[in-house]
């Protein structure tokens, strides 16, 4: 049997798709086939551009993860846009910083809400129309803090651990349904959510020293990891976490 990595005929709906690796991912998709809808707070402007200079469709849906009140609306617009969602790449998220003793319950709370109650229940709704057509590809964004503590950075260890967790759960109901769910934990990428650590000389030098590959990632490192999650080339492989780090984990 060939082995196929195209996602030709298929719709994938990505969230946080603007910048970064949201962007990389989602023009990942459309090279290898697929038509994508956009979902984020912003217009999408650039990968919408990029997008379409693959010859592939997108559409823009306007959404605030912040809650799950736009979850319904969401796939509801997706799937009227490609004709069904067969893949989902749940990549929205924020981050708040601050020292453990003085860390406040409304940063707790948006963090949760964000990276975690909500990428449950988008998947939830997602996966309806997958398990009844019998196939589909849910691709959760995870985090090297799904395995580490880190510092200053309790709530999103705490949201990112449950994506691993749920990641799991989800993969264990839906497998026999014909969808599998897996997770990408990304390293230290080159995106603007990391450029107060790239302009720090002392702590960028303290990063690298600990990566085997010796530099940072770039966002297409996990684009093609999402790519191969999202392809038939998968069909075997749910409820895995992959770490596309350069070796932190290794070390």
């Amino acid at each position: 049997m060939a082995i196929s990595f195209s996602l030709e005929g298929k719709g994938a709906l990505v969230t946080g798709a603007n910048t970064g690796i949201g962007q990389a991912i989602a023009v990942a998709l459309a090279e290898a086939g697929a038509q994508v809808a956009l979902a984020g707070r912003s217009e999408p402007a650039e990968t919408l551009e990029r997008i379409a200079a693959t010859g592939r469709r997108a559409i823009d849906i306007r959404a605030d993860f912040a809650s799950i009140e736009p979850v319904k609306r969401v796939v509801a617009e997706a799937e009227a846009g490609l004709g069904q969602v067969d893949i989902l790449v749940n990549n929205a998220g924020i981050i708040r910083r601050e020292d453990l003793l003085a860390f406040s319950e409304e940063d707790w709370d948006a963090v949760l809400d964000t990276n975690l109650k909500t990428l449950f229940f988008l998947s939830q709704a997602a996966a309806r129309g997958m398990a009844a057509r019998g196939s589909g590809k849910i691709v959760n964004i995870a985090s090297l803090l799904t395995f580490q503590g880190g510092i200053r950075v309790p709530s999103y260890a705490a949201a990112k651990s449950g994506v691993g967790g749920v990641t799991k759960a989800m993969a264990n109901e839906l497998a026999p349904l014909g969808v599998q769910v897996n997770a990408i934990a990304p390293g230290y990428i080159a995106t603007n959510n990391t450029a107060a650590l790239q302009a720090d000389p002392a702590r960028s030098r303290q990063i690298l020293e600990r990566i085997p590959a010796g530099r940072w990632g770039d966002p297409a490192d996990i684009a093609g990891a999402a790519v191969f999650l999202a392809s038939p080339a998968a069909n075997y492989v749910t409820g895995h976490v992959l770490a596309v780090d350069g070796g932190w984990l290794a070390r």
